[in-house]
């Protein structure tokens, strides 16, 4: 006998602070740490920043502040799609942050170091 869905139980929507989503903006917390310390660790090996200015990526303060405003605004948009009922949207959006941003970590420490040849001294 069909099911209408008159007599299907509705899903009850999950709170935005469960543990999945502490899981998924922890995650996105340490990539972005990890973002920032890939950076500051290729440009130690003479590497150069392509994506944003000098001026933020040689401010340390600059530079972590702007991680921290990448993290809170994926939670802002998390939550905005939870607000409007998006539960999945909010969940692939955080796991989308993570991979993404998890790759230019990688590439970060793949890139080959490029430091100029020091004179000698005779």
């Amino acid at each position: 006998m069909p099911v209408s869905s008159a007599t299907k139980p509705t899903p009850t929507p999950h709170a935005f602070w469960d543990r999945t989503n502490l899981a998924l903006f922890s995650g996105i917390a340490v990539t972005r740490g990890m973002d920032y310390v890939s950076t500051r660790n290729f440009q130690a090996r003479g590497r150069q920043e392509i994506l944003l200015p000098d001026e933020v990526v040689n401010n340390s303060a600059g530079f972590a502040s702007l991680e921290a405003a990448g993290t809170m605004t994926s939670i802002g948009i998390s939550y905005l799609l939870h607000r409007t009922c998006h539960h999945t949207l909010e969940r692939w959006m955080s796991i989308g942050h993570i991979g993404v941003t998890a790759f230019g970590d990688i590439r970060n420490y793949s890139l080959e170091s490029r430091h100029t040849a020091q004179s000698s001294h005779p």
